[in-house]
């Protein structure tokens, strides 16, 4: 979205809360394949509801990734999500790109709830059907305080913030090129992270509505360590599926179905809210993204109660893996 350069290679950088994933890609004729891959954890308290708390453990962090996997782009693409991120659809009057341009600060500062002064614009203009009396704009603000955050980091590893794009429009990118979807399905992407859940719901490649949503994978393992006395490694473990001795599914799986119950209620509410104001719309199938997408009886559970296909997303599926040695 937050375009602040041109390069040709950009490298991929998501800071989340529990690790950072770096991606670089490189073109083959028309297709995309990855070139270097790698992921870094990060402790707790570092990131939190996503914002970096210690700048420098996490500018260090990615030195130490570019550094490991002997990348020379300095260019790099990020993204971000939260309360500090607001998207609106808009219906307007139809319009040129220069009028549109002039128009936007106007329209923007009746729809975003912080000071315009304080906050980045941008905006895309939607596909609207031709018989249409108004056009559709797709318009994104973060306060700057929040892109700064992030590219400072950025900056302080050695590298140059070229792009700022938004969580959910970033997994949107990954899901149109490995799925070429066509033009009327939709589908909800989910992307479960440690901290926050990025709901996007898609028809076609029109982004129709997005939510973020403060839940995620922190909250099993809290609730892990409290009703079962654990330790954070051991309540990392046990939330993916993994067994521990001296644990017992009669003991675990409560635990793990109570989290979930809370996860797929906020994700019924966004549907519900989204069915209702936009006449009906009937979403056909669910993708799971994120690091906390592969929840034991997560998938399940979101199938019986939402009534959908569900499926793990792969980012994978088009995009050939190149390097050799052990990701990480």
């Amino acid at each position: 979205m937050f375009g602040m350069g041109k390069s040709k290679a950009v490298v991929g950088l998501d800071i989340g809360s529990s690790s950072i994933k770096l991606v670089e890609l490189r073109r083959v004729g028309k297709e995309l394949a990855i070139s270097k891959l790698g992921m870094e954890p990060l402790p707790s308290e570092v990131v939190v509801d996503g914002a970096i708390v210690d700048t420098g453990q996490v500018s260090n962090a990615i030195a130490k990734m570019f550094s490991e996997k002997k990348i020379k782009t300095k260019q790099v693409a990020t993204a971000v999500s939260g309360h500090s991120v607001i998207v609106k659809k808009l219906s307007l009057q139809p319009m040129t790109d220069e009028e549109l341009g002039s128009a936007i600060q106007m329209e923007a500062a009746q729809h975003i709830p912080f000071d315009i002064g304080e906050v980045n614009l941008d905006y895309q203009v939607l596909e609207t059907p031709l018989d249409s009396s108004t056009m559709e704009v797709l318009l994104v603000a973060v306060k700057k305080d929040k892109i700064l955050n992030y590219t400072n980091v950025v900056m302080l590893a050695g590298r140059t913030p070229a792009i700022v794009d938004i969580d959910a429009f970033a997994l949107q990118n990954v899901y149109e090129y490995n799925y070429e979807p066509a033009p009327d399905a939709t589908v909800a992407l989910l992307n479960i992270g440690a901290s926050v859940m990025n709901i996007n719901i898609v028809r076609g490649t029109t982004p129709l509505f997005t939510r973020d949503v403060s839940v995620g994978g922190n909250q099993y393992t809290d609730s892990l360590q409290k009703e079962l006395d654990l330790g954070f490694d051991e309540a990392e473990t046990l939330k993916t599926g993994t067994t521990l001795p001296g644990i017992s599914e009669e003991a675990r799986l409560p635990v793990l179905k109570s989290v979930t119950e809370i996860i797929v209620l906020e994700i019924q509410r966004t549907f519900d809210f989204f069915r209702a104001t936009s006449g009906g719309e009937h979403i056909q199938k669910l993708y799971l993204a994120g690091g906390s997408a592969k929840i034991y009886g997560l998938a399940e559970m979101l199938k019986q109660e939402l009534g959908l296909a569900v499926e793990q997303l792969n980012p994978f599926r088009r995009i050939p893996y190149e390097e050799e040695g052990p990701v990480g």
